[in-house]
This record gives C-alpha cells, sequence and structure tokens, in this order.
C-alpha cells in the first residue's frame, strides 16, 4: 500500500447521492460506463478514477454516482427495468452512450451532460467536470 488511499465513494443510488449532495452542497458526477466491456470505460476505470488529482477533485467537488452495465463476458446482463441502473438511464441516458457523463444538482436535475471525449489525463477530466458543473 502507497501512502494514503482515499476508498472511492461510488454510489449506486441516486436518492443516497441527491441526500449527500444537499448534505454537502455539492454537484452529482453520473458516470455510465462499462467497466469490463467498452474500451475507454476500462481506461477510466484503471487510469482517472483512482489518480490522485481525480479524487481530491471529486473529494471537494462531486458526489459520485455510477451507472456501470457490466457484459459479462459478452453478455448483457438480463434487463430489469426496476434496476436502479436501468431507472437512471432511462431519466439520463436514453441513448445509451458509454462512458456518458451527467452533471446534476443536488435535487436531480441535469446541468449538462457530456459525451466520451478523447482526453487522456487526470487533469483534463477534472477540467472537464469542473466546466460542466458550471
Amino acid at each position: 500500500m502507497h501512502g494514503v488511499v482515499f476508498a472511492q465513494d461510488w454510489n449506486t443510488d441516486l436518492d443516497v447521492a441527491k441526500r449527500k449532495a444537499a448534505a454537502s452542497n455539492k454537484t452529482i458526477l453520473l458516470v455510465f460506463t462499462g467497466s469490463d466491456w467498452c474500451m475507454p470505460c476500462m481506461y477510466m476505470e484503471k487510469e482517472i478514477w483512482p489518480s490522485e488529482e481525480f479524487k481530491a477533485a471529486a473529494d471537494k467537488n462531486w458526489v459520485l454516482l455510477r451507472a456501470d452495465f457490466l457484459q459479462k463476458k459478452g453478455i448483457p446482463e438480463p434487463v430489469n427495468v426496476n434496476d436502479i441502473k436501468m431507472i437512471l438511464a432511462e431519466r439520463y441516458n436514453r441513448d445509451g452512450f458509454f462512458p456518458y457523463f451527467v452533471m446534476l444538482d443536488k435535487n436531480g436535475r441535469v446541468i449538462k451532460k457530456n459525451g466520451y471525449e478523447d482526453l487522456e489525463t487526470p487533469q483534463e477530466y477534472v477540467s472537464l467536470f469542473k466546466e460542466m458543473s458550471k
């Protein structure tokens, strides 16, 4: 273990994220990902989310919410309309883009949406997300 490891606090429930955002006066960064099949998503899992830059910025600015659509070796999960991820997708990502970023206010209203951009560094993503928060 090197130094301090922030346990990344990814929420999966919008209501929990909204409560945390209201309590901390932060915006909600909702990430749609396919962490076991989508190449850019896998890159972000490895390089962006664990980076010190992202963790420090997230800690200060955002409540993190994620909808991870796994394929488990190419077989999509059975669709369950009551699945919290499906509800998030229905509300915020109808076109099924991956990765896809949605900045929400503490009430779950969209501030800004952004599809994948070919960014390389944690700093570039932090700048993008800060820009989206405005």
